[in-house]
């Protein structure tokens, strides 16, 4: 609808521009066929118009899960994460889940559960048997429309269960303008309020240190949300980490903040799940620390099978000054960091076998 409008708007600028000479001599014809130009664009504009999902996708398992598998980002954008499908139709007894999937930024699995309908008490059930069965942490339930107690049931569910869980419901919408090709639109029903969670819990029983951690968290998301570079982005919790994002599972961003040694940093944490990764990342060191500007430490404890590469920052954090400075230091770090290792992250795997 938004193109309709923009192209509208553009052809009364262009008409108008060609006319004010016309305008100016107020020469009344001029107005006339002015008038008479807006009224025919206004009655040529398209019909938008809402489309049947089972003319684009005849079958759930056959048609749509593949085309959803093969556009997660759409489901991404859409719901504020960055998941990365692991299998499509996977079997849980005598039946299968839709789309098995891993939420990168924090490792953890997700199930979703695809309806080309409306929603009913057989596909909820069957989405929780499958996330029960496959240890998965969130639960994606897209349909065409939802009922009240649908909706009502997931956001019950996201108000009753721990901050470890999340229940989404989404409704799935085809529109159109006249004969145009289809195009898709995903309205978010019911989603977690990990904020909410948190708030309800309350921080009166959080150490010192914790409750300073929380704030500074808090205040890096915050500024780092408004450089809308970052897709995703977790909420704070009170620990000395915070994880971002880089589009793939057992790799992340872990920015850390420790006041009692005085030091904020970002690494990229590899989990040894991800073999080959390090050493495919230590083949560019050269041009990754060009490319940041910065010397980083690759693997400061090389015992460990987790990996990490680092840069770490001394900062007075009992200074509010330089507490200011380093939220900023560590949001253009963390920015900077992310352009530079995700698109080699997400190249791993196109020329490398990850076991």
């Amino acid at each position: 609808m938004e193109l309709v409008i923009t192209f509208m708007i553009h052809q009364i600028y262009q008409f108008t521009e060609s006319i004010v000479p016309f305008v100016t001599l107020f020469n009344r014809p001029a107005y006339i066929r002015y008038f008479n130009q807006i009224t025919k664009l206004m009655t040529e504009l398209g019909q938008l118009k809402l489309v049947q999902l089972r003319t684009r996708w005849v079958n759930e398992a056959y048609d749509f899960t593949p085309w959803l598998a093969n556009n997660i980002e759409i489901l991404n954008e859409a719901i504020g994460l960055e998941l990365e499908v692991e299998n499509t139709e996977v079997k849980v007894g005598p039946y299968s889940a839709d789309i098995l999937a891993k939420d990168t930024g924090t490792g953890r699995y997700v199930v979703i559960e695809n309806q080309l309908e409306k929603t009913n008490h057989d596909h909820l059930g069957k989405a929780i048997t499958y996330a029960s069965a496959l240890d998965a942490s969130s639960i994606i339930w897209l349909a065409s429309d939802f009922t009240d107690e649908h909706k009502k049931a997931l956001d019950w569910l996201n108000d009753h269960t721990s901050d470890q869980l999340g229940f989404y419901g989404i409704k799935i919408e085809l529109w159109q303008i006249d004969s145009s090709k289809p195009a898709i639109k995903l309205n978010v029903k019911s989603q977690p309020n990990i904020a909410a969670r948190q708030a309800a819990k309350g921080v009166e029983e959080l150490s010192e240190t914790k409750k300073t951690q929380l704030e500074y968290w808090n205040q890096f998301r915050d500024l780092l949300a408004e450089t809308k570079k970052i897709p995703s982005i977790q909420t704070p919790r009170a620990q000395y980490w915070f994880d971002v994002s880089l589009g793939k599972a057992y790799i992340t961003l872990s920015n850390i903040y420790s006041p009692t040694e005085n030091k904020v940093g970002v690494r990229v944490y590899i989990g040894n799940r991800l073999q080959g990764m390090y050493d495919y990342l230590l083949n560019m060191r050269e041009e990754i620390e060009i490319e940041l500007g910065e010397k980083l430490v690759w693997n400061p404890n090389p015992e460990n099978q987790d990996k990490v590469i680092l840069l770490t920052r001394d900062v007075n954090l009992q200074n509010n000054n330089e507490w200011v400075d380093s939220i900023n230091w560590l949001v253009h770090k963390t920015v900077q960091f992310r352009k530079t290792f995700s698109r080699r992250v997400k190249a791993f795997g196109k020329s490398q076998t990850s076991l």
